[in-house]
């Protein structure tokens, strides 16, 4: 079954908690936070993403699944350490080489929060291979990051099946998680192809019914 990553990114600030509201209660699995520094991506969320994160605590249980798209990771997994998120997946190509990402992988381990490495379309799925043993997630960008209501890249679908092949060869055990641009005409087919988490952002937060789109989400 696939689990739904609800991306509050396209959420209208005065309906900010409403919407929280009624997301959680179509049954979301995570609440997708994307933060941007304006920098690594042109957008710029960091006071916004606290502000809605801080809102969803109030309200909330459902666990945090942070995206950081941010040149400095570290200071940034540290402004949401005390929000105990799930997981904090940090891009690879934010970091300078291997002993960076490693660094940052057992940073975000000590603070018993699971790690993701997130890649953009440009970027082959084998630079994450090495990796795979010590983290818990790969996000694989299925857009450009930086802002929301793109459509899907379709090339980026056969990193999904590459990255799956690879995990299921050598026994591995981990989430595959695919973020931009998806809805209910293509999450089948990312599902095919291996992808078991959905980040859903505009096509959910849109929809005129958030329970029946997250219901057809999780029957794919």
């Amino acid at each position: 079954m696939v689990e739904v990553s609800a991306s509050i990114l396209s959420v209208e600030k005065q309906e900010s908690l409403k919407t929280f509201y009624n997301l959680e209660a179509a049954k979301i699995n995570y609440f997708h936070i994307d933060v941007m520094d304006g920098k690594f991506v042109k957008n710029n969320t960091l006071d916004l993403m606290i502000e809605y994160v801080r809102n969803i605590k109030n309200i909330s249980n459902l666990p945090l699944d942070i995206h950081l798209m941010v040149e400095d990771v570290k200071s940034n997994i540290n402004d949401y350490l005390d929000f105990n998120p799930n997981i904090i997946t940090f891009h690879l190509e934010a970091c300078k080489d291997s002993k960076n990402v490693s660094e940052i992988i057992d940073y975000i381990k000590q603070n018993n929060i699971k790690v993701g490495i997130a890649i953009k379309p440009e970027t082959k799925i084998e630079e994450v291979f090495k990796y795979l043993p010590f983290i818990h997630m790969v996000l694989i960008m299925t857009v450009e990051p930086g802002y929301g209501g793109q459509k899907l890249i379709p090339e980026t679908i056969e990193k999904v099946s590459k990255l799956k092949n690879y995990i299921e060869k050598n026994n591995l055990e981990l989430d595959i998680e695919v973020d931009g641009g998806i809805n209910l005409n293509n999450a089948d087919e990312l599902k095919k192809a291996g992808s078991n988490i959905m980040v859903v952002g505009s096509s959910l937060v849109n929809s005129e019914n958030y329970t029946e789109t997250v219901k057809e989400l999780c029957k794919i």
